[in-house]
């Protein structure tokens, strides 16, 4: 199952490789550092989570050990904020 953003959400990359979400439902926005950025939108492209863990586990070898729980977590706090949909 891929994630896609919830319907009132809209997404800004920033120059540093992160991005911006807003919900426009509530005018919140969360800022995504480039590591959070990357993992989204991998996420957003890919049909699961554990999909989106190989892309991004071939492309940083070198944090393979924390790839899995930052996927984890950061899913579970979009979701918790209603900020995406899957």
């Amino acid at each position: 199952m891929s994630l896609a953003l919830a319907a009132h959400v809209s997404a800004t990359e920033t120059e540093d490789g992160g991005m911006v979400l807003l919900d426009g439902r509530s005018g919140r926005h969360w800022k995504l550092n480039p590591t959070g950025g990357a993992i989204l939108r991998v996420l957003l492209g890919e049909p699961s989570q554990e999909a989106a863990i190989g892309v991004l586990l071939r492309a940083h070898p070198q944090s393979a050990e924390r790839i899995p729980d930052d996927v984890v977590n950061l899913v579970r706090t979009l979701r918790d904020r209603q900020l995406v949909a899957s």
